[in-house]
């Protein structure tokens, strides 16, 4: 039986390059390799101040967008469609510690965010989410998380409410999932290449993967190279035009034009249009997808659905006997 990857992705509903090179397109190709489970977070997006009529539309754009780039339908859940993951959230607040839980990094990130807000408001829910990020990879008893480094953190919280379940309980139930390592590319901002690619930075630090074609090539035209300070290193905004080369497999444009970079013959305009192009490609093959999927976006809701039914009697199953374990009342499914 092949080992069980989990992966989950927040629904802001737009894929930009930096989350389809860092994440998605390694999905895609876990899937030939793994038995995988890709979910798209909401109940997760509810612990920053949100408009309920977006989260809706977000959630469902973004599995139109993953799909389209090539995440098979039958791997894809949404996470509001199986409430037992709130369930097994609430049981694990009971093996997870305060001060644990209290002092994770994006707690306090974003928590300072909220509180400069408008209310000043910080839910228990931001407080309380990487439990439920628990409550998500051990429900399916998953083997591997493919996450990067600034999750690390959250799985090493998972071991440890997995570890304090188990030794609560007596039994060696939950598997202490590994983090899957494997070569995810940092892409950064093209307008400020000292900080990554990131929708909630605005705008300009950003490229979705399926912009319009003119937006695109004006934000790799744009795009900053250098400080203009004389330097014997590669600057951050160079760097990071040869990493989205790299990042989409052109690598012989990429050699060539390091080559050039070495010998000092490297012109930027001609870099920024082979990027361009190159970014271009990927982004018509998406747009074209995406366009035949929403052909009928009532056929694909009923089919993420019924997806998600089916992955739901994984969840089931597992609570059952977390509940058992527990010594909660159950009740048939």
């Amino acid at each position: 039986m092949s080992k069980r990857v989990l992966s989950c992705i927040q629904p802001t509903g737009d894929i930009h390059f930096g989350n389809y090179f860092g994440a998605v397109k390694n999905w895609v190709s876990l899937q030939d390799q793994y038995n995988c489970m890709y979910g798209v977070v909401d109940y997760h997006a509810m612990t920053m101040p949100y408009n309920p009529k977006k989260l809706k539309e977000n959630t469902w754009e973004l599995v139109y967008n993953l799909l389209a780039v090539g995440v098979k339908a039958e791997n894809l859940f949404i996470q509001s469609l199986i409430p037992e993951h709130a369930e097994l959230g609430w049981i694990f607040n009971n093996f997870a510690s305060y001060g644990r839980v209290e002092n994770m990094t994006q707690f306090k990130d974003k928590s300072k965010q909220s509180s400069q807000g408008k209310e000043g408001f910080i839910s228990v829910g931001l407080y309380d989410y990487p439990v439920l990020q628990a409550a998500d990879i051990l429900i399916y008893r998953a083997d591997f998380v493919p996450v990067g480094e600034d999750q690390k953190q959250h799985l090493e919280l998972t071991k440890e409410i997995a570890n304090r379940f188990n030794n609560q309980v007596g039994k060696e139930y939950f598997v202490l999932p590994e983090m899957l390592r494997t070569e995810t590319p940092k892409i950064m901002s093209t307008a400020d290449p000292t900080r990554k690619m990131s929708k909630s930075a605005g705008e300009k630090h950003n490229i979705s993967i399926f912009a319009d074609e003119k937006r695109l090539r004006k934000q790799i035209g744009s795009a900053v190279t250098d400080s203009g300070e004389p330097t014997s290193e590669m600057s951050p905004g160079l760097a990071n035009l040869f990493q989205l080369l790299k990042a989409a497999n052109n690598l012989t444009a990429h050699d060539e034009q390091m080559a050039a970079y070495t010998s000092g013959a490297l012109k930027y305009s001609e870099l920024k249009g082979i990027v361009a192009d190159t970014l271009v490609g990927l982004n018509r093959e998406f747009v074209e997808k995406k366009e035949a999927i929403t052909a009928d976006k009532k056929a694909i809701k009923n089919q993420i659905k019924a997806s998600s039914a089916e992955i739901r009697k994984r969840a089931q199953a597992t609570i059952r006997e977390v509940k058992d374990l527990c010594g909660l009342s159950n009740v048939k499914f």
